[in-house]
């Protein structure tokens, strides 16, 4: 995954403590469909639930020159869930088997 802070033409943004990378976001912008996927989202263990997490998204969120927004998540991730909703996801679809161990991802979607 953080191989994608590499990728042109992404927007990404990282969090850093003491010269070390806790946290990171990723989007690909896709102008021409008015849409962004926010690829990657992640928080070191020990520094989640400390809002680091809001405030990559929120950040990426500015830089972003679309009004809709996607990203997916597991199914069994609630906290993940439940901060995009705070932010103003909703569902959009759901990609069935989608994750290696056949876990489904859920699409969520931002419209601003």
């Amino acid at each position: 995954m953080v191989g994608v802070l590499t990728f042109p033409g992404v927007v990404r943004l990282k969090a850093t403590q003491a010269g070390v990378m806790v946290g990171f976001v990723a989007a690909d912008v896709r102008r021409h469909e008015d849409l962004a996927w926010i690829s990657t989202l992640g928080v070191l263990p020990e520094f989640r639930r400390r809002g680091l997490g809001s405030r990559l998204l929120l950040a990426c969120e500015q830089l972003l020159p679309v009004s809709r927004l996607r990203l997916s998540v597991r199914a069994a991730n609630d906290p993940a869930f439940q901060m995009y909703t705070q932010h103003g996801y909703q569902q959009h679809s759901v990609w069935k088997r989608y994750y290696s161990d056949g876990e489904d991802a859920l699409v969520l979607e931002k419209t601003r």
